[in-house]
């Protein structure tokens, strides 16, 4: 019980950040109403996607440095549940923009780059798909998780600032910190964002177990072969 507190502590904070997600009070602003409580779902996401993505970045150069399966299985599995988080954000990004941009995808830079970012994390899993050597596999795919980060970082945070756009924060567009004048929101999005992130890195360690101990059942038949 006391290793799994971190999990209990998850699912309490997601409880919780859905509930007042959808029923606290929030500001009333022009065009966003009720949209902003997008904030609490589409955000934390996106932290949960980062987060995840570091992770398996930093295991990559763990792999770089000390080639082993296991620091391959942590990379890739903190990667797949990262594209699942990014993909949930341009969801729920794309639902907020039906309802304020009046279409799903407006093109904003913000949309585009975050795209762009998943498609280049997609193109990881199929270079691990296209290479059968297992070796060879992970280190190119430890080497490309790299360069996927690194591409990410500008796409998502930096270039989207430098346009013009339309999503809050980017292109001299408040965000919503600036809407949120009586701190209300934060007591329900700061929870939200440590939730869905251990949540990320639960479901991550999950299939990482998974991972290992299907190898071993593979090591343990060749030996019996």
């Amino acid at each position: 019980m006391k290793s799994n507190w971190w999990k209990i502590l998850s699912i309490i904070l997601l409880v919780y950040s859905i509930i007042g997600g959808l029923l606290f009070a929030v500001p009333r602003l022009n065009i966003v109403n009720e949209t902003i409580r997008a904030l609490y779902f589409h955000v934390p996401m996106w932290f949960g996607m980062v987060v995840l993505f570091l992770a398996s970045t930093i295991y990559a150069i763990k792999y770089l440095r000390n080639p082993n399966f296991q620091n391959d299985t942590y990379s890739v599995e903190f990667a797949n549940v990262g594209l699942v988080f990014g993909l949930l954000g341009i969801f729920t990004g794309m639902i907020w923009a039906n309802y304020t941009w009046g279409s799903p995808w407006h093109g904003d830079p913000k949309q585009n780059g975050a795209a762009i970012a998943l498609l280049v994390y997609l193109a990881y899993f199929i270079l691990r798909g296209s290479v059968n050597n297992e070796e060879q596999r992970a280190r190119l795919s430890a080497v490309y998780n790299i360069f996927a980060f690194v591409a990410m970082v500008p796409l998502i945070f930096i270039i989207p600032r430098m346009t013009s756009s339309m999503h809050p924060g980017s292109g001299g567009n408040p965000g919503f910190n600036m809407y949120d004048l009586d701190s209300k929101m934060r007591m329900v999005f700061y929870p939200a964002v440590i939730g869905w992130i251990l949540l990320g890195v639960w479901i991550a360690s999950l299939r990482i177990r998974m991972r290992i101990a299907e190898e071993k059942i593979i090591e343990s038949e060749n030996e019996n072969a």
